[in-house]
């Protein structure tokens, strides 16, 4: 393949997920803003009828949680493309439950698949991202990856251990040239709540009926009518690629920058309230 060919775009792409929901959106807005995209997902036949057939689309297979899998399609990346600029973390799913209801074979697909998936492409894209000393990681987290709630908590683990790797991977590949961006969206009129990207935990406990019980029926409401609008979630991402020096953290929607700004209050007053005990621990002086 010329070095024309795997030069003409403006950046390549690889997004996980990328057959339906956000992933489809933000490839769709890579590929209108000039970029080839490698688009990421378990059926290549859906990516295909979604994202149509172009020059700069590569549709690869990609179940996240095998990592070699992962690997051969970052080596079918590079072949078409010759590089990757830009990795898009965003598969994954939700559950929710109390933390009691949460059955441990829900827990352990979703931990699979949201965070040791995210290792496994991660991994498979970083040598690439090391040899050209650039690029930028993205990892989908979420308002939950920020401040858990009541009937998201297993699936808030998940997303809060998404952001400590990106935090951790910002601090080591900085160096490198290689920008990481932890990206929190809050709720996003899109198909989270569906079946599709939600699993509901089966057990029921009356007890939690007045907190996860509740998250569960405002969740039916919430449903497609949530406040964030997708396509501009996507027309972010593709103006975050174009930034020089961007953020570790890119909180999106208003009820996300809610939500920090209540914890972030709620964790200095009771800091403040505490200190005194928080440091009688230290040896004394």
């Amino acid at each position: 393949m010329s070095n024309v060919t795997k030069q003409q775009f403006k950046r390549v792409w690889f997004i996980t997920g990328a057959s339906r929901g956000l992933g489809a959106l933000i490839a769709q807005a890579a590929l209108a803003d000039g970029n080839a995209v490698v688009a990421a997902g378990r059926n290549v036949a859906a990516l295909s009828e979604r994202l149509g057939e172009s020059p700069a689309l590569l549709p690869v297979a990609l179940d996240v949680t095998d990592d070699a899998q992962a690997r051969a399609a970052v080596a079918a990346a590079v072949e078409k493309f010759g590089r990757i600029d830009v990795l898009v973390n965003n598969a994954g799913f939700g559950l929710l439950a109390a933390i009691e209801e949460s059955s441990d074979a829900d827990v352990r697909r979703m931990y699979d698949t949201n965070v040791f998936g995210l290792l496994n492409v991660t991994r498979a894209v970083l040598p690439v991202m090391r040899k050209q000393r650039s690029g930028h990681v993205m990892n989908m987290s979420s308002i939950g990856g920020y401040r858990a709630a009541a009937g998201f908590g297993v699936y808030s683990s998940t997303k809060f251990a998404v952001e400590g790797i990106t935090e951790a991977l910002h601090a080591e590949l900085k160096p490198l040239g290689i920008h990481v961006t932890v990206i929190e969206p809050g709720y996003f009129r899109t198909d989270f709540l569906d079946a599709s990207s939600l699993v509901v935990g089966k057990e029921i406990i009356d007890d939690y009926d007045e907190t996860s019980g509740k998250v569960r029926r405002l969740a039916v409401e919430m449903n497609h009518n949530q406040p964030g609008n997708p396509d501009k979630l996507a027309t972010a991402l593709v103006t975050l690629a174009d930034a020089q020096k961007p953020p570790l953290r890119l909180p999106l929607g208003s009820d996300t920058l809610k939500a920090i700004a209540d914890k972030s209050a709620y964790v200095m007053a009771e800091t403040e309230t505490w200190k005194a005990l928080s440091a009688s621990t230290d040896f004394a002086v």
